[in-house]
Formats: structure tokens, C-alpha cells, sequence
């Protein structure tokens, strides 16, 4: 069980936090980064898995800026009204608090980004944009709008074979564009398939790539 804290963009703006703290020395410091669905309970329990895994985790609010302690369930409802503050937000100052998050880990801000669904897309901008260590894009959609951008660090990304917000099409553009980095694409996985609280939740192929996410972060961060 993690713990509740304040963290403080470059701009100024506070934002909430949920922070799982490694029980020994830490292996490594992660930003994990939210759905549309805000740092609900799964997103706790993701970073309390990187916890119990020997990672220091947190999980910035960034919707905040727009809506404080935003918790939304996985209906056309929480969808509708997710992308709603997706679209308002924009893509700026969502950098502002990955950042903010990236240094409370680690004085130099040198750690991990893990991405679910928009927070993929985050993930991928975090990379081309801040200095961070590493970074892991699990289904992030919008990819393909920054597809120009160029990540200044080791970036790993997870799709589903099936899913129908992200064709293959799209995710052959994107290996197109950017040939060395790796990625996994899973058959018989939809979208959110790493997410115990969706439909499309397919245990197996999570821990899959889950394994493969543990192995990129052990070879590419540091204590």
C-alpha cells in the first residue's frame, strides 16, 4: 500500500501523487503514467506491483490542472468523459508533472516512464521530450501524431495484435519510422489488455509483457 503526496510542476502548479515505495533498496525509480481513467485504483495497484518488484513508483494526477481526485470507471461514460479532459488538457503540461515526478524519484529526473493507453502516448512524448532514463508505451494510440519525434532514450512499446483503436497499420507506420526501437505486438490481445478492471484483460500476454518491460528496465536504469 502506497501513500498519498504534493508534488510541484516547474510552473508552479501542485498536483496529487501516489507514491509505492520499494521495501529494500530499490532496483530503480518509475513514473507510472495514467489511463484516460485518471490514478484510479488500478493504476495504485500498478504501482504497488513495481513496489513489490523492487521499484519506487509514482503516479502523477494529471488531470489536476483541469479537475482534482478525477477516478473514472471503464464504461462509454468514463470513456467519454476521459477523453473530454484529454482534450482539454493537451500534451504541454502533461510534461510539467511527468517531469515534477521524475525528479521526487530522482534527483536528475533519470528514471523509468511506463505508459497505459493515453499514458502510452505520454510515455512516448516523455522520451522525445524530457530527460528521463527509459521509457515503456503499452497501446498508446496517438503515437502516430509524434511519430516525427525522436525519443533520447531506450523506449520499448506493447500492442495488442487485435486491437481496434490502433490497427496494424498503424503500428507497422510507427516500426516504420523508427526501425531500432523494439516492439511487441500480441495476438489475441485487444486494447488494455494489461488491465485487471477492462474486458480485454488477458493475464498471460500482461505478464508477458511485463517480463519484458522488467528486463528493459533492469538493463537500461539504475538504482
Amino acid at each position: 500500500m502506497g501513500d498519498r503526496l504534493q508534488l510541484t510542476a516547474s510552473d508552479g502548479h501542485t498536483l496529487s501523487a501516489y507514491r509505492a515505495d520499494a521495501t529494500a533498496a530499490p532496483r530503480g525509480h518509475v513514473v507510472v503514467v495514467q489511463e484516460v481513467f485518471g490514478v484510479n485504483d488500478h493504476i495504485r495497484r500498478v504501482c504497488d506491483g513495481y513496489a513489490a518488484l523492487g521499484y519506487t513508483a509514482i503516479a502523477p494526477a494529471l488531470f489536476d490542472r483541469l479537475q482534482p481526485g478525477v477516478e473514472l470507471g471503464y464504461d462509454e461514460a468514463g470513456i467519454t468523459a476521459g477523453r473530454e479532459l484529454v482534450g482539454r488538457l493537451g500534451w504541454d503540461a502533461p510534461m510539467l508533472d511527468i517531469a515534477a515526478a521524475a525528479t521526487a524519484l530522482h534527483p536528475d529526473g533519470r528514471v523509468g516512464v511506463i505508459g497505459y493507453c493515453w499514458g502510452g502516448t505520454i510515455a512516448w512524448l516523455a522520451a522525445c521530450r524530457l530527460e528521463v532514463g527509459a521509457a515503456v508505451a503499452y497501446y498508446g494510440r496517438q503515437i502516430i501524431d509524434f511519430v516525427g519525434e525522436r525519443p533520447h532514450c531506450p523506449l520499448i512499446m506493447h500492442f495488442g495484435g487485435e486491437d481496434p483503436l490502433i490497427p496494424r497499420a498503424t503500428v507497422a507506420a510507427v516500426q516504420a519510422a523508427h526501425p531500432a526501437i523494439p516492439v511487441y505486438v500480441y495476438e489475441g490481445a485487444g486494447h488494455g489488455f494489461n488491465c485487471d478492471a477492462r474486458a480485454d484483460f488477458r493475464p498471460a500476454i500482461a505478464t508477458l509483457a511485463q517480463e519484458r518491460t522488467l528486463a528493459f528496465l533492469a538493463t537500461n536504469l539504475r538504482p
